[in-house]
């Protein structure tokens, strides 16, 4: 296939308070070569100290679709990128990474070849570029763990939302991300197991390596009552009950029972009964496939 005929390729930023770090990531995108057409959408979710402001000129000169938000959160915002999207192939990225020559080849080309209908490449750090994860799983706490070097493209329980693509009718079919998420917490790890649980396949790719800025902080307040939020609801949505009790039971910092409350009245049961009776896969499955000890 000649490159004149290579889909269309979204690559989707939500951004929070970035300071300068949208900036150089679009510059960074912009000088990585790629034999496939892309459009560049932005989501700016809330912003409060005009990270995007730069990008109203290239919005109006069609280089960038900037979409600005009251603040939605991480989740929703990814998702109304994804609405405006044109592209045959939806990349997901943070809004503070640096990218090589062809990564949007390697992993598209990966999901073209039938190997795998999700792709996350390996993921290391800005300041120490010696330390690289490929892809993911998760411990007895539902805590991220990454994965140590692989040298061929490997099945991964957990795809790191901060560079992740995949089909856009893949992405439609699942629902998204999380429509009842809050704020921040668990987007990557739910939207993992549940293309697992659908019967869809999650892949890392070695031969992309792109560059990330690990934070110690948020530069927005995420509160435990979100991530406790969102961790129960995905249990509701994913878990057997044992699991949804030793969710709660992590519940450490705020009240489990008005936390299960909440998720209960926000359409936590309605989710769990569409997912159910349509997934492939169920949880144990999950955990005994990736030896994940929750």
């Amino acid at each position: 296939m000649s490159d004149e005929h290579l889909p269309l390729v979204s690559v989707i930023f939500p951004a929070k308070n970035e300071g300068n770090n949208v900036r150089t990531t679009l510059e960074s995108l912009r000088a990585a070569k790629t034999r496939y057409p892309y459009e560049i959408i932005v989501v700016d979710d809330g912003s409060s100290d005009n990270c995007c402001a730069f990008l109203q000129t290239e919005e109006q000169n069609g280089r960038v679709k900037l979409i600005t938000t009251p603040g939605i959160g991480a989740a929703a915002a990814r998702n109304l990128g994804a609405e405006h999207a044109k592209g045959t192939y939806l990349i997901f990225c943070d809004a503070h990474l640096t990218f090589p020559n062809y990564w949007i080849d390697g992993l598209v080309d990966l999901i073209k070849s039938g190997r795998t209908d999700a792709v996350s490449p390996a993921i290391a750090s800005m300041q120490e570029p010696h330390k690289v994860g490929y892809g993911q799983t998760l411990d007895q706490r539902l805590g991220v763990v990454w994965t140590r070097h692989v040298n061929r493209p490997e099945p991964s329980a957990i795809l790191p939302g901060g560079c992740l693509a995949m089909p856009k009718h893949v992405f439609m079919d699942i629902g998204g991300f999380d429509r009842g998420f809050r704020v921040w917490g668990f987007e990557d790890i739910e939207i993992s197991i549940k293309l697992w649980l659908f019967g869809y396949r999650c892949h890392v790719q070695p031969s992309v390596k792109i560059l990330h800025l690990f934070r110690k902080a948020h530069p927005y307040k995420v509160e435990f009552e979100h991530v406790y939020y969102n961790m129960l609801r995905m249990a509701y949505s994913h878990f057997n009950e044992s699991r949804i009790a030793a969710c709660k039971k992590l519940i450490i910092h705020a009240d489990p029972n008005r936390i299960e409350r909440e998720v209960l009245q926000c359409g936590a049961v309605a989710q769990r009964l569409r997912y159910f009776a349509r997934r492939k896969y169920d949880d144990d499955w999950f955990m005994r496939q990736f030896a994940i000890p929750f």
